[in-house]
């Protein structure tokens, strides 16, 4: 009766990570890297081409630029198996500047943001992705399988018939190839067989050729044409920022995604770093940033299986030699075949749970909402780091809304008590109502001297719990009666906690209401922290 419990939990074990010098003594590893990196080439192709068309540069540039990018972040990259290359989301920040100044000032940008980057990694604020909601998240997934299949349907509109049965047999081949066999990746099959009967039967079908020439010599080192001066820093830091927080946000959520996908940890801070490194390299010797391409990466790791280095250094190498040498036989790949594998990633890349009409009656509306708004912003701005942005502001402010209602203040009525003549006597106070100092002494605000007459009416402890900031702490003065109670007040924040300065002015002003009534409140209960915080502030605002 145990054999189905162990099954059972062998698989949902998470992945053992599998190093490159494993897959290297692995033939079935080194395999499944190396055409894992063949295909995610080819899915490669017509996106960085489609990224020089926006950016405004030669095809050939972004081409050598995402070898250069590719190359160097397998090696430096702090997560394996993730695809870097020349982006669209670059390209959609560079192109104005491009456009209205001209392709000289394209290096310099790509050198400020490389090094706004490195220093980025290098200061450890790649951590803040953690603060990145899941609602967030699933948006930024949802949305990017939107924009692919989006971005793919120019290529099935106005085009000879004969695009269309070329289309269904590379969908057909991508679905119905991995239940027989799983050695080799489906979409490589399916890019084969099809540019192998195009090529054969001479099919007039629109192909990479069509998109760019993409043949010729190696360039060499990209000129810095533009003045070396302070004009020219004035013009290219806006671009920089962007193009750099542009690359990091895609570049650390792609990382955050594979994270999911094979169960292993990034090393974000040397992602982000090594990314810098990367465009300042592919800016000498290619002249354009990039960063991850999350559609081609869903390929490489999903589709085709790949987990370690050795699958971008061959796509790396394989772009190269495509450009370099096979530049004749890259141009006749149909761009049929390239659009169907990355329609089906865009398909496979939707989390269709989370659109489930069950999911969604289950989920609090600020969630999906949060969502919403992420996919929408996306999708209408065709950015993906605009669209995240958007949805973790938002998914703040309504998180801050929640938490702000979730302060309580319960008022407690101690008949015929005792005066109070000590800070222990106002801690005895709120012992006879059954609650203990966690943190021993009571915290005293305002006063010298405790002592206070008991009226007929007794004492009054107010106990206060949930969190203490400026969200919840606004209205915290108005909780109180302070013309109704008698002398002696206990304010017990053992359930409570003192998180900014908002906090402390509501505090004090709390306090300092009390004193206009002739009563010195006593406040109990704050743990070490907050009382530290408090101490630091009170009778300091104003």
């Amino acid at each position: 009766m145990r054999g189905p419990t162990i099954a059972l939990a062998d698989s949902t074990a998470p992945q053992q990570e599998i190093t490159t010098r494993a897959a290297l003594r692995s033939p079935v590893l080194l395999s499944r890297e190396v055409l894992a990196g063949i295909v995610t080439t080819l899915a490669l192709i017509p996106e960085v081409i489609s990224f020089s068309v926006i950016a405004g540069v030669d095809p050939k540039v972004s081409l050598i630029a995402s070898v250069v990018l590719a190359l160097s972040m397998s090696v430096l990259g702090g997560r394996p198996a993730m695809v870097t290359a020349a982006a669209g989301s670059v390209a959609l920040v560079v192109a104005p500047l491009v456009k209205d100044h001209g392709v000289e000032y394209l290096l310099p940008t790509v050198l400020l943001a490389g090094l706004v980057q490195i220093a980025f990694g290098a200061l450890g604020l790649a951590r803040l992705a953690r603060f990145i909601p899941r609602s967030v998240m699933v948006g930024f997934v949802n949305a990017l399988g939107i924009l692919i299949f989006v971005a793919q349907v120019p290529h099935l509109i106005d085009v000879p018939w004969l695009v269309y049965p070329l289309f269904a047999l590379t969908v057909a081949i991508i679905l119905v190839l991995p239940r027989f066999t799983k050695a080799v990746p489906a979409p490589l099959v399916a890019i084969i067989v099809v540019t192998a009967i195009v090529m054969i039967a001479h099919l007039g079908v629109p192909n990479v050729g069509d998109e760019g020439e993409i043949g010729g010599a190696l360039p060499g080192l990209t000129p810095f044409l533009a003045p070396l001066d302070l004009s020219t820093l004035a013009l290219i830091w806006p671009t920089a920022l962007s193009v750099a927080f542009v690359g990091l946000m895609e570049t650390l959520l792609t990382a955050k995604l594979v994270d999911d996908i094979t169960e292993t940890r990034s090393h974000k801070n040397r992602e982000s770093w090594a990314l810098g490194v990367a465009n300042i390299l592919a800016g000498f010797y290619g002249g354009i940033a990039g960063c991850a391409m999350i559609g081609q990466t869903v390929v490489n790791v999903k589709m085709a299986r790949a987990r370690t280095r050795i699958s971008t250094f061959v796509a790396g190498l394989v772009l190269l030699a495509l450009v370099t040498l096979l530049s004749d036989l890259m141009a006749q790949i149909p761009m049929v075949a390239l659009a169907a594998v990355m329609m089906v990633v865009a398909v496979t890349t939707v989390d269709w749970h989370s659109v489930r009409p069950s999911t969604l009656q289950r989920m609090p509306v600020p969630e999906t909402l949060v969502m919403a708004v992420t996919v929408a912003v996306v999708v209408a701005t065709g950015n993906l780091a605009i669209g995240v942005l958007v949805g973790v502001v938002l998914a703040m402010v309504l998180f801050a809304r929640r938490v702000a209602h979730v302060i309580t203040v319960t008022r407690v009525v101690v008949p015929g008590a005792a005066p109070a003549a000590s800070t222990t006597d106002a801690r005895a106070l709120a012992g006879g109502l059954g609650a203990s100092d966690a943190h021993g002494d009571a915290h005293r605000v305002g006063a010298t001297d405790a002592r206070a007459d008991a009226g007929p009416d007794g004492g009054v402890r107010y106990v206060v719990r949930g969190p203490l900031f400026f969200g919840s702490s606004n209205d915290l003065v108005e909780l109180f009666s302070y013309a109704a109670d008698p002398a002696r007040v206990v304010i017990d924040f053992s359930g409570s906690q003192i998180w900014d300065a908002s906090s402390v002015a509501a505090l004090d002003a709390v306090v300092m209401k009390y004193r206009q009534h002739g009563i010195e409140a006593q406040i109990v209960g704050l743990d070490d922290r907050s009382s530290l915080f408090h101490g630091k502030l009170t009778g300091l605002l104003r």
